[in-house]
């Protein structure tokens, strides 16, 4: 069995992402909440590092400990936190403590991020030069038990990065009908594990929280999920709106059993493994819809 299949093997269905974990609340907070996730059924849990979050994969190292049955991803290591040699031999001690349990996502983040480290945004080249650090790090350092990779990607090009030079893709905030184009990119021997926001509840609380979302997106210049956006035919008056249209697509809405049919779309479209993230105010309550939902979602 390839790692690609072994890591579909693992993953199953459906898994949860969650927001950065942030230096304020003690750990044994997300520990108890990673433990009542995975014994929901859901078979990974995701989530990345932020501004006053913690470092990921050190935090992922103690969840992996005490948590001992559960894939674990980052989604994502942001490549601003660390150089590329530090991630692959990050990535390489987790899996390498953790056989199996671990997904390394990288991505590039965002230009506000890279003006941050006095630097200039060339997103492609400069994902395209740490995934070359990475590699070169590996092939002086073999790493003991081999670990999935896949790239924040969103357009063509960083598909194309993603199907070229890691194992597959992890998409954040797109719309449903993102993961048809981007398996057609990836094609079928790559991982495919979009994030998907879910609100349980009305249309009209999904387009209430899609308009604070596009808000921030704007407020922080986050010019590449607009631009996907746009990318695949939606107009500035269905994301400013937002329409019906963009609202239907960017976010599964309904009672449980209505977002669970909208998941299989998914699945059905291409997606190895689909991460889900209610829309809520607080780390618990995402927490708790995410455990609402678990007996129709991760059947």
């Amino acid at each position: 069995m390839t790692l690609i299949e072994d890591t579909r093997a693992r993953l199953g269905a459906v898994g949860a992402w969650l927001p950065s974990a942030p230096l304020a609340p003690p750990p044994d907070v997300e520990r108890a909440a990673t433990r009542r996730l995975a014994d929901a059924g859901y078979r990974s849990i995701w989530s990345g590092e932020g501004p006053g979050s913690r470092e990921v994969l050190a935090h992922f190292g103690d969840l992996l400990a005490s948590v001992p049955d559960v894939v674990l991803g980052t989604g994502i290591a942001n490549v601003w936190s660390r150089p590329g040699r530090t991630a692959e031999k990050g990535g390489a001690t987790l899996a390498h403590a953790h056989p199996g349990r671990f997904v390394l996502g990288i991505g590039i983040g965002h230009a506000f991020q890279a003006t941050k480290y006095g630097a200039d945004y060339r997103p492609l080249e400069q994902m395209r030069g740490y995934l070359s650090e990475m590699d070169a790090t590996a092939a002086e350092s073999p790493p003991a038990i081999a670990f999935p990779r896949v790239l924040a990607a969103i357009g063509p090009r960083m598909l194309e990065l993603a199907r070229d030079h890691a194992d597959g893709a992890h998409p954040f905030a797109q719309p449903v009908s993102h993961t048809p184009y981007a398996r057609e990119i990836l094609g079928p021997d790559k991982l495919l594990i979009p994030q998907q926001a879910v609100v349980p509840g009305t249309r009209e609380d999904a387009r209430a929280h899609v308009r604070r979302s596009v808000a921030q997106l704007r407020e922080h210049r986050a010019q590449a999920y607009l631009a996907g956006w746009e990318r695949l035919g939606y107009t500035r008056a269905d994301i400013d709106g937002p329409s019906d249209r963009f609202v239907d697509d960017l976010v599964l809405w309904g009672d449980g059993k209505t977002i669970a049919e909208r998941l299989g779309e998914l699945l059905d479209a291409g997606a190895d493994h689909v991460l889900l993230t209610p829309y809520a105010a607080s780390f618990d309550s995402i927490v708790d819809l995410l455990a609402d939902l678990a007996p129709e979602v991760t059947r």
